[in-house]
């Protein structure tokens, strides 16, 4: 097994030759050089936040011990056109509200005979196919349109008929 100090005066010639003179000189300046350079940064950030401390400091202290500012009024605005009109409510009066009142119970009963039974049954009607529907309105001028599979419309031509006409 080799010992350290049969290598090191070996290892000692082999960088000596290869490195200049003045190597050594210049990497101890170079390590210096930036040394004093952090410590310079750090000189100069500690003098900064003391005056950015003190600058906080005296403004602090500035408005503390200044004068009090008048209140102004803001400056009043003009008057500007609405493009609505504000509508105000209020409640309806007691007369204009409407309440149901119960009926008397005489008034529930009603002789059987002017009381009509309407029944409805299944079965007693027809539907009307198109010439049928046309047929009815033969007097009146009128378009059937198909807008769909199951679905038309009947369109009169006189606009005053589709409020109705008598059939007989």
């Amino acid at each position: 097994m080799n010992r350290e100090t049969d290598n090191a005066p070996l290892l000692a010639d082999v960088l000596a030759e290869a490195a200049p003179a003045d190597y050594r000189d210049a990497l101890l300046g170079e390590t210096l050089r930036l040394v004093r350079r952090r410590r310079r940064w750090r000189q100069t950030r500690f003098a900064a936040a003391v005056l950015v401390a003190s600058g906080l400091c005296g403004i602090f202290i500035w408005q503390e011990n200044s004068p009090p500012r008048p209140i102004t009024p803001a400056p009043a605005a003009k008057a500007v056109a609405k493009n609505y009109q504000l509508v105000q409510t209020r409640p309806l009066p007691a007369t204009a509200i409407v309440a149901t009142q119960p009926l008397a119970a005489g008034q529930f009963v009603a002789p059987a005979e002017t009381v009509a039974l309407v029944q409805t049954s299944s079965g007693n009607y027809h539907v009307l196919n198109d010439a049928e529907l046309l047929a009815l309105v033969t007097s009146h001028p009128a378009v059937l349109i198909r807008t769909g599979p199951h679905s038309e419309e009947l369109v009169f031509a006189n606009p005053e008929d589709q409020k109705g006409f008598p059939l007989n």
